[in-house]
């Protein structure tokens, strides 16, 4: 019967123990939410990802190693203060088994601190991080060299990220990086190609409670100085990757990518644009860059083309003659004509109006009009 009570102990410990061990191992987005993190906890000694991204990911590595080889020796000792009659430590009474779970849970714990220290040589010139990078480091070029480059753009706002901080993706203007829980995948833009591998539908997403779709993207090496690697990320964020990529992202399988509301919007929204009456610049005029991304040409211009549908007398209802020279691109204009939309209505969108971003006159989508200088 006491036998029968003490597997019952072990069980319940066990499962309750497994649960938050695979949460701490693989942080979900609630432990994430509430810092329970390496990064979190000891942040202190890891340095600021923002600042020095590669010496914070050398050592994030480096500490995550010794901290879950510290997980069965964990479990061993909590079971002891759980269960003390079990006796676990008791080394005349203690059966083989048992015995066996504690010698492993003391020696992963040495053998990761000695793979830590021989990390650490030299200003961790042993790291598996350091030695990826110093193979793409170019002739007569060290490893930090290449750290620099990473840690400059990482800084910039402009870069694309996805997942949680031990999954991160980010996407910079020549570097591709993709953090794991032991590792840092990091290749340049110039040295791969990417490839949509395959597609994950879920009928129902925990975070947003709606279908999503999760792709596969395999970056492989062109000239082998990179281990292949994929990334996976929402198929609404595909659009903001590519705005990033350097190489066009391939889809030989011919994959049916889901689209954002967002990008379905400015996809008919684009349409209608390319319908409409094209506007002639003055003599003289300048096309400048987009005020809203400062990465395209202004090549739209507000343009009184359509009259007033609604039947509706009232001036307050009819689209507004603007005065403004061609300021924005196609895309962010777009954007901010959705952004003043009802978000719960988005049937009404192409039909109804929004204030100019500049000089707030009213305009419909058929007011949107492409300049005849801009290819």
């Amino acid at each position: 019967m006491q036998a029968h009570h003490d597997d019952n102990i072990i069980i319940l410990y066990s499962v309750i123990f497994i649960f938050f061990a695979a949460c701490f191992v693989a942080p979900p987005t609630e432990f994430v939410s509430a810092g329970v993190t390496i990064q979190n906890l000891f942040s202190g000694c890891l340095g600021s990802e923002g600042f020095n991204f590669v010496y914070h990911h050398v050592k994030r590595t480096t500490l995550t190693l010794v901290i879950h080889s510290l997980i069965p020796l964990a479990y061993y000792i909590g079971l002891h203060l759980f269960a003390p009659h079990l006796a676990l430590f008791d080394l005349e009474e203690i059966n083989q088994f048992w015995l066996f779970v504690l010698l492993l849970s003391l020696l992963l714990p040495g053998l990761a601190s000695l793979t830590a220290i021989y990390w650490c040589r030299n200003n961790y010139a042993q790291h598996p991080i350091v030695k990826q990078l110093s193979r793409l480091a170019g002739e007569n070029e060290s490893w930090r060299a290449v750290a620099s480059s990473i840690n400059i753009e990482f800084r910039r706002i402009d870069k694309f990220t996805s997942g949680t901080p031990s999954r991160l993706i980010a996407v910079t203007d020549s570097w591709i990086i993709k953090c794991s829980t032991y590792f840092v995948y990091i290749s340049h833009q110039n040295d791969i190609h990417l490839t949509i591998a395959e597609a994950e539908e879920h009928p129902l997403s925990y975070q947003s409670q709606s279908a999503v779709q999760y792709l596969n993207i395999a970056v492989g090496g062109i000239e082998g100085r990179i281990s292949p690697f994929s990334i996976r990320l929402n198929s609404f964020e595909l659009s903001d990757l590519k705005e990033k990529l350097q190489k066009p992202l391939r889809n030989a399988r011919n994959i049916v990518i889901h689209q954002s509301l967002s990008d379905r919007f400015l996809q008919t929204f684009r349409e209608q644009v390319n319908q409409n009456p094209v506007f002639t610049l003055p003599l003289g005029m300048e096309v400048e860059q987009c005020i809203g991304c400062m990465q395209k040409p202004s090549d739209v211009k507000l343009n009184l083309c359509c009259r007033d549908s609604t039947g509706e007398e009232r001036e307050e209802f009819s689209c507004q003659r603007c005065f403004c020279r061609p300021m924005w691109c196609l895309e962010c204009m777009g954007k901010w004509f959705a952004s003043r939309q009802d978000q719960h209505q988005p049937e009404t969108w192409m039909g109804s109006q929004s204030p100019c971003p500049t000089c707030r006159a009213r305009f419909c989508v058929l007011d949107v009009c492409p300049l005849n200088s801009v290819s």
